[in-house]
């Protein structure tokens, strides 16, 4: 193995496990709640943000693109707070996918009137991770620092939401606000997280780790500490292969992910036949 490419990454490395440990925790309450695209949606939304920003004529990297993405997101978050759709028995699922679909096509839309479209859209899919340099990773350090001390602050109610929002609305609670504030904080995440490493691998960090993580635990702190230690271990191999193998950074992690969520999944069988032995 060659040491030497860890040190040319040492920055992207920092990034992709800030972004890890943030987005595996998220990734529990998404699973529980049974919104798996809303990361996915909400990551479109703000592209859609920072293509309309390009169109208008902002250069990609103007800190205003970030917050014309911002103020899109945080749109999103309140579209599906507020629009849950069980009245007119609607799955969640069904809003999220709907505002992915639109969002994906309205940034295609605004894309086709910006000049040099095709790099930006690549950009916002994939990202450009290895160019991060250490004031943004100090940057994202200190936004997911804030962002999960309000989680930690608040995580019971947010966790109760997540696992049982009639049980909580049936004492009085108002579960639409706080579904704001979880999307809305989630929202920042997002923002922050599709700048620097690109929608599929954002949705990646937010899904795989989780869903690797219930394949062998059952309560949320052991989930949590499998899927950080399976997001920090892919991350790093994910990229090593990549500039090993000069292949594009986001493309290869999504597909490492892939992969060892897959060797996993197969390995999980003969696990469970050697517990009840031991």
């Amino acid at each position: 193995m060659d040491w030497t490419i860890f040190q040319f990454l040492l920055p992207a490395i920092a990034a992709i496990l800030i972004i890890a440990g943030i987005h595996a925790y998220l990734g529990l309450h998404v699973v529980e709640r049974g919104v798996i695209f809303v990361d996915l949606s909400l990551a479109q939304i703000a592209s859609l943000g920072a293509a309309i920003g390009v169109w208008q004529g902002f250069d990609p990297h103007d800190p205003a693109i970030y917050w014309i993405s911002l103020a899109f997101t945080l749109i999103g978050a309140l579209i599906f707070a507020v629009i849950k759709g069980q009245d007119a028995n609607i799955p969640q699922e069904a809003i999220i996918g709907i505002s992915y679909a639109v969002a994906s096509a309205a940034v295609i839309l605004a894309m086709s009137k910006a000049t040099g479209e095709a790099e930006h859209l690549r950009n916002m899919l994939v990202g450009n991770i290895l160019s991060v340099q250490w004031p943004d990773v100090w940057l994202t350090a200190a936004v997911y620092l804030a962002i999960g001390t309000f989680h930690w602050v608040f995580r019971t109610r947010f966790l109760e939401i997540s696992i049982d929002p009639r049980g909580v609305a049936a004492r009085g609670i108002s579960v639409r606000f706080w579904d704001f504030l979880f999307y809305a904080s989630f929202g920042f995440v997002v923002t922050r997280s599709v700048a620097i490493a690109g929608v599929l691998l954002v949705f990646c960090y937010l899904i795989v780790p989780s869903v690797g993580a219930m394949l062998y635990a059952t309560g949320i702190g052991t989930r949590l500490a499998v899927g950080w230690a399976m997001g920090i271990l892919v991350s790093v191999f994910g990229m090593y292969f990549s500039v090993l193998f000069d292949l594009p950074t986001g493309a290869t992690i999504v597909c490492t992910f892939g992969l060892a969520l897959a060797l996993m999944a197969a390995v999980r069988p003969l696990v469970r036949r050697a517990q009840p032995a031991a």
